[in-house]
């Protein structure tokens, strides 16, 4: 009886945790309805099936990217992850590389945007070298910006270089404008001394 009512309560304990859990599922069976997704998109081949698994193999890839994105410091602001719904569905990392999927909507394409047109940074069906492709290309974005935040840096201290040298010169350049004066000044008056002092004498 002690048993009975030991075992009745127990299933209602797990019954309030698997309650308490419908709100988010767990990570596996997350990643587990994907797959069944993918796979019956693929055994079916409707357009909206396909989409949907599109979408599906890009959120795995999302999720496989999370310990990455953890790890960049909260100062930095050059990213922008993230999955837009368009024709065809991407997964950006910034405001000009991101993940798309190929014809044949198993392979991973990483690319970027740049001014002589888009580029492919690497293409994979696994996931775990997509997201190998996509930490490369974030550490050498950040090597960018602290290149760039560096040259800032040296760029201040010559501007401000060429400032303190520039001051020295406009001195230099007023004390010899007042030497100058007061020389051009002095042999004037030494000039109309003389020429008083001849003019008394004559």
């Amino acid at each position: 009886m002690i048993v009975g009512i030991g075992v009745r309560a127990a299933m209602r304990g797990h019954g309030n945790d698997r309650d308490g859990s419908r709100a988010e599922p767990p990570r596996l069976l997350r990643e587990a309805l994907r797959e069944a997704r993918i796979e019956a998109a693929t055994r079916t081949g409707v357009v909206v099936d396909l989409r949907d698994a599109v979408i599906a193999r890009l959120e795995i890839l999302n999720e496989a990217l999370d310990p990455l994105f953890a790890d960049i410091p909260a100062e930095v602001e050059l990213f922008e992850r993230g999955i837009t719904r368009g024709d065809p569905p991407r997964l950006w990392i910034d405001m000009i590389a991101h993940v798309v999927m190929g014809r044949d909507k198993r392979l991973y394409r990483f690319v970027q945007d740049t001014r002589y047109g888009r580029r492919v940074l690497g293409e994979t069906p696994d996931v775990a070298e997509a997201a190998s492709l996509v930490t490369t290309y974030v550490a050498r974005r950040l090597v960018e910006r602290e290149r760039v935040l560096a040259g800032d840096t040296e760029l201040a201290a010559r501007d401000l270089l060429i400032d303190r040298v520039s001051r020295k010169r406009r001195r230099r350049r007023i004390i010899a404008v007042l030497v100058f004066g007061l020389l051009l000044g002095a042999l004037a008056g030494a000039a109309g001394v003389f020429a008083l002092a001849w003019w008394s004498i004559h």
